[in-house]
């Protein structure tokens, strides 16, 4: 029997893009580990698994980060949300493609492109939701800033 695999298609309407932004903080911790292999003369056979894993699982991340933020596009946004951000569709395919940026280098730029994208991302889905929100450095590697809703 085939498995599947969805969201919520019920729509349960239960979004958050801080999956995408934890997907997002991963790739940019994964490329920091993935320099610092990188800038040894010599790698051990170990060193050579950690760096196969690490490179596997910022891929990993960078397509899941693309993922919840297709799944928030397709399934919560509808008109109301794009008459309000009309540039919504421009800013997932930057997101879409910075993404892939991500999978097919170690560019820590790319991540943090990555990041700053989604954090727009949240902005305006925050927005939508007559949420306030701000922006602080998140609490561990990559000790980046993060868009969080301001929940009073």
């Amino acid at each position: 029997m085939p498995t599947v695999s969805a969201h919520c298609d019920i729509p349960c309407k239960i979004y958050d893009p801080v999956s995408a932004q934890l997907a997002a903080l991963s790739v940019i911790r994964f490329m920091d580990l993935i320099a610092e292999l990188d800038g040894k003369d010599k790698l051990s056979a170990a060193e050579h698994a950690q760096f196969s894993r690490l490179v596997a699982e910022k891929e990993n991340h960078a397509e899941k980060a693309k993922h919840e933020v297709r799944v928030i596009w397709g399934d919560y946004f509808k008109q109301p949300q794009f008459a309000k951000f009309p540039d919504t569709h421009d800013l997932v395919h930057r997101i879409m493609l910075a993404g892939s940026a991500c999978k097919q280098g170690i560019a820590r730029e790319k991540g943090e492109e990555l990041l700053n994208l989604i954090n727009e991302f949240a902005e305006a889905f925050w927005a939508t939701k007559g949420v306030n929100t701000y922006t602080a450095t998140c609490p561990y590697p990559p000790e980046q800033q993060v868009v969080y809703p301001k929940l009073d």
